[in-house]
């Protein structure tokens, strides 16, 4: 849990998607994230820990909590393996037609 920001619901490394929900803000409001591709080679050197290591860091939700937690733009995708938060409308285009009609 970040002691700043908010929290995230993905472990580090854990595949995404657009529309896919990594976090809960500390606003109100929805933040559109553009995720970096993965790089064939790897970067030179791995920075220093610091003492925001925190952020790595995740909750895990039960369905009960993740149910809880919906809004009404949002879904739960159930899995054997896992529980997902995502947006109705994947794309923020369709979000945004959404909202406008």
């Amino acid at each position: 849990m970040r002691k700043d920001g908010g929290i995230t619901f993905v472990e580090p490394g854990t595949p995404v998607y657009e529309g896919m929900i990594i976090g809960e803000n500390t606003r109100q409001d929805d933040i559109e994230l553009t995720l970096p591709k993965k790089r064939n080679k790897p970067i030179c050197a791995l920075p220093p820990p610091t003492s925001h290591s925190e952020i790595n860091s995740c909750v895990k939700m039960s369905l009960e909590e993740c149910i809880d937690f919906l809004e009404d733009d949002e879904l739960l995708e159930v899995t054997p393996l896992s529980l997902r938060l995502r947006k109705k409308f994947l794309t923020n285009l369709e979000r945004v037609r959404n909202k406008r009609s």
